[in-house]
């Protein structure tokens, strides 16, 4: 099974979501109760629509006394760009300059190579996200029954950064808060799922998934 998301798809996966997430007794988007992770898949070519909706359900969410937080991966790994010495940047580029003008490949693989083990694992992007998680605790009251965290931008990272391992890495530092990651890809079979629908199925997904 691959499925693609129109529209009107979009609208349904939201509206599913905003159910989920106004259930009587608290949010519902996972059947596990002490693992509050979802996944809204959409068609890539879809991310404008998909941000516009959810800017949607964030207002009606606000102004129902939710508190929201939206996390940028995207911006998470400029920052992590921007921490790197100034040098080592130019050096990276002019080599994948290098590479690319004898085979494109070449100079992608040579960037995935250098760039990934910085922003995958524990340590990597997963850790950026706990931190925002944590100052967002910090600097609020919040009730987990009314407070959402979403992680989005995540095609912004392609084909840099896998997204199957964030949930696992920030699993039980999240203070049981409702998790929902927006993923650009296709769903494929029942939990597989193809991240920009150009990367292999990967079947390492236990949240529930919206598509």
């Amino acid at each position: 099974m691959t499925a693609f998301t129109d529209g009107s798809s979009i609208k349904r996966i939201v509206n599913a979501l905003k159910s989920d997430l106004m259930a009587e007794g608290g949010p519902k988007i996972s059947p596990m109760r002490n693992y509050q992770f979802a996944i809204a898949v959409y068609s890539p070519d879809k991310e404008f629509e998909m941000r516009r909706k959810l800017r949607e359900m964030q207002d009606e969410l606000q102004a129902t006394g939710w508190q929201v937080l939206f996390v940028s991966l995207f911006q998470l790994f400029l920052n992590r760009l921007k921490t790197m010495e100034p040098e080592v940047l130019e050096m990276l580029i002019a080599r994948e300059k290098s590479l690319s003008s004898r085979q494109s490949d070449r100079g992608l693989n040579y960037l995935k190579e250098k760039i990934a083990p910085d922003i995958e694992g524990t340590d990597g992007l997963a850790q950026d996200v706990v931190t925002k998680i944590d100052d967002f605790i910090a600097v609020n009251s919040l009730s987990p029954e009314k407070t959402l965290i979403i992680l989005g931008r995540a095609g912004g990272l392609y084909p840099f950064f896998r997204s199957s391992g964030l949930l696992r890495h920030i699993d039980g530092k999240t203070r049981n808060l409702p998790v929902v990651l927006l993923y650009p890809g296709e769903r494929q079979e029942v939990s597989s799922l193809s991240f920009m629908g150009e990367l292999p199925a990967d079947r390492d997904y236990r949240p529930r998934i919206y598509s």
